[in-house]
Order: structure tokens, then C-alpha cells, then sequence
């Protein structure tokens, strides 16, 4: 038997790769049809096996019959339901979708339609170029960019940006930023070195991939405010995000 040639090795290894893409929801009834529908345009012409997780917490707005009625259309190898009967936060939503995706990457990102679809074969492609340990979007790369926020929103994110870029030196332009493609075994290590929870998770896990030696690869994103319903960030998510920021300068 004739060995295989290392591009058709690589070629075997590709195909073999699965995406697990975790969709945490809550009061998204509105934007869940359509977040699942372009994942699926752009996905299903890329010829990468996935699938979508949708892990709802128990939204009263009815995300979650929405969601069945998706998987009736689209299959339940597909769209993978997995609910949790109460708002738990953003990284037990993660470890919830680890535990039962069947991919060995893992693409995480917004369901209220902030996250453009059409950037994860660009993600996908990236990662398998250069093998990194996971790869982020970014609003502040060139060609990345905002759109919807008002000037006032622009100017706190990005002297956040600017001020966890001076005090923790991440190796990333974009912190907080939570549309991202994991190698699985990856993702588990950084959440389980993180103790953040809610807004600021997405931040220390940028932190705890440098800390660890993962190498990070990054795609210019362009982010659009949520068309339908109400935006998750106030008051209470600054001031978690600034307590975070001095406790991890002053542990890492």
C-alpha cells in the first residue's frame, strides 16, 4: 500500500475536523431564526462539517419553541438543543455546550445578530493556515470596525480597550470582544483557569490563553449593534469589567 503524501495527509485531517458553534440565548426569539439561517448559508457552502448548539436559559420570551421549530426544519444533527432552566451565565453556557458538542473546535459568538455568520469560514481558514490555539474577531484591527453604537458607547469601549491594553499586555487588539474559534481541549483549559464570570469572562480568557503560551490568530470583524431586543450591558458590567481588570493586573 502506496503511503500517503503529506498534502493528502492534511488534506484527511481538514475533513476530519468538526465545529462545534455554541449559541447561548436568552430572550432571543427574534433574532434566533435569522442568526440560524445565515450560520447555514455561509456554513453549508463552505463544506466544513458543524453544528449549532443552542443552549437557551430559560427564556420566557419563548427562544426556546423557536428553537424547536428550527431543528424541525433544519435536523436535529443540526441544531442541537440543549437548555438549562434558568440564567447561569455566559461560562457555565460554555461548559454546558462543551459537554455535548461532538466537534474538536468550537466557535463561540452572540445569537442577537452583533456576530456576522460570514466570518467563520474566514476564522476556520485562519486557523487551519498558521494551527493556532484559537482565533478571535476583531472590531479593532483594520478592516474591523462598529456600527449602531452611538459616540458616547464608542468611547467607553474603546478607552477600555485602551486601558486593558496598557496594564495587562494581552497579545490581542480586542478583549472583550466574544465571537471566537477554539480548539475544544483549548477552550476547557482556559475555562477552568478562569474565575471571571458574566461580561468580563471573554476578557480573562485573552489573558489566560498568553499566560498559557496559546497562540492567538485574529480576523477584522465589522459589529453591529442588536436589531431586536435589549442590549445585556449597563452599569453593573463596567463596574465588573473595572473590578476584573485590577485583580487581573494584580495576579497576572
Amino acid at each position: 500500500m502506496a503511503a500517503l503524501s503529506a498534502s493528502t495527509l492534511d488534506s484527511e485531517i481538514t475533513k476530519s475536523d468538526k465545529y462545534s458553534i455554541l449559541l447561548p440565548t436568552y430572550n432571543e426569539r427574534e433574532n434566533l431564526p435569522i442568526i440560524i439561517w445565515l450560520i447555514i448559508k455561509y456554513m453549508d457552502p463552505s463544506g466544513f462539517d458543524y453544528e449549532v448548539i443552542v443552549i437557551d436559559d430559560g427564556s420566557p420570551d419563548g427562544t426556546l419553541e423557536v428553537a424547536k421549530q428550527l431543528q424541525k426544519i433544519y435536523g436535529p444533527q443540526r441544531i442541537v438543543l440543549r437548555p438549562r432552566e434558568k440564567k447561569l451565565g455566559l461560562g457555565t453556557a460554555y461548559i454546558h455546550g462543551i459537554k455535548h458538542a461532538t466537534g474538536n473546535f468550537i466557535v463561540i459568538m452572540d445569537a442577537d445578530l452583533s456576530h456576522h455568520p460570514k466570518f467563520i469560514p474566514d476564522f476556520i481558514e485562519l486557523q487551519q493556515e498558521h494551527d493556532y490555539d484559537l482565533v478571535s474577531g476583531t472590531r479593532y484591527a483594520r478592516g474591523g470596525g462598529v456600527y449602531g453604537w452611538d459616540f458616547k458607547r464608542k468611547l467607553i469601549s474603546r478607552g477600555a480597550n485602551f486601558l486593558t491594553q496598557m496594564l495587562l499586555r494581552p497579545g490581542a487588539s480586542d478583549l472583550t470582544g466574544s465571537f471566537r474559534l477554539y480548539k475544544k481541549d483549548v477552550l476547557q483549559k482556559l475555562i477552568d483557569c478562569c474565575v471571571s464570570k458574566g461580561y468580563v469572562f471573554q476578557m480573562e480568557m485573552i489573558i489566560r490563553a498568553r499566560q498559557l503560551d496559546y497562540t492567538i490568530g485574529e480576523v477584522p470583524i465589522t459589529f453591529v449593534d442588536r436589531v431586536y431586543g435589549e442590549s445585556k450591558l449597563g452599569g453593573s458590567e463596567i463596574f465588573q469589567f473595572a473590578k476584573a481588570l485590577l485583580y487581573l493586573f494584580a495576579t497576572t
